[in-house]
């Protein structure tokens, strides 16, 4: 287990942090609702998301089930890849940020997964209902996405001499995410970030185990 303690603590971590606020979420609230973090620039906002990013579809029922599958399989691959990376030792830096990315792409699978059959339906004047006596709102891997963090840290109208956008109404910054989809964003933009440091020591690490290997 020696390399594993930290990627599988912070995996477990981040999992339970988004899948609590999900589960909170739909239980105490209704499609729409907000609640105020700090005044009007932080925001708890509940929706759902049907298909890809952004509330976009993805060719309806079946399409929704390929991209659910599709997804599965992805995590299996990142999984599979985070344990290479961990018993060929790779940079610290680096597992942990595959760790977040594998962690949040597997918390919106739950949702996608199970959620369908876990929840009754929530609507703009009903929250949903943990084990509904007459079943999910859904079936197995047809379930909605939660998002409930909504940062509108800008608003306003763009100047009328402004190219293309003049005078029209502009809000910064408008998705609507979760805790799994802040682990991804991170990890990425950690990977992003520090990518030369990482590979340059791992380099230097294979190179200095073969320099090993050759003087036994």
């Amino acid at each position: 287990m020696k390399g594993y303690t930290r990627p599988l603590t912070l995996i477990v971590l981040v999992l339970l942090i988004d899948q609590l606020s999900k589960f909170w979420v739909k239980l105490n609230m209704t499609i729409g609702q907000d609640f105020k973090v700090l005044g009007n620039k932080f925001l708890i906002h509940f929706i759902e998301n049907n298909g890809m990013a952004y509330g976009m579809e993805f060719g309806g029922e079946f399409g929704k089930l390929f991209l659910t599958l599709f997804r599965i399989i992805a995590v299996a691959g990142i999984g599979y890849g985070l344990h290479y990376m961990v018993k060929n030792k790779y940079h610290r830096g680096f597992v942990l940020n595959v760790a977040l990315i594998f962690a949040g792409a597997l918390g919106n699978i739950i949702d996608s997964t199970f959620y369908g059959i876990l929840f009754s339906e929530s609507t703009f004047y009903q929250k949903a209902v943990l084990f509904p006596d007459g079943g999910g709102y859904s079936s197995l891997f047809h379930g909605k996405v939660v998002d409930m963090l909504y940062f509108p840290l800008i608003e306003g109208n763009f100047p009328d001499w402004f190219p293309i956008w003049g005078g029209e109404h502009f809000l910064f910054f408008r998705p609507v995410f979760n805790i799994a989809d802040s682990a991804i964003s991170i990890g990425v933009f950690l990977i992003l970030i520090f990518q030369k440091r990482y590979f340059k020591e791992e380099k230097a690490e294979k190179e200095s185990r073969h320099s090993e290997m050759l003087e036994d």
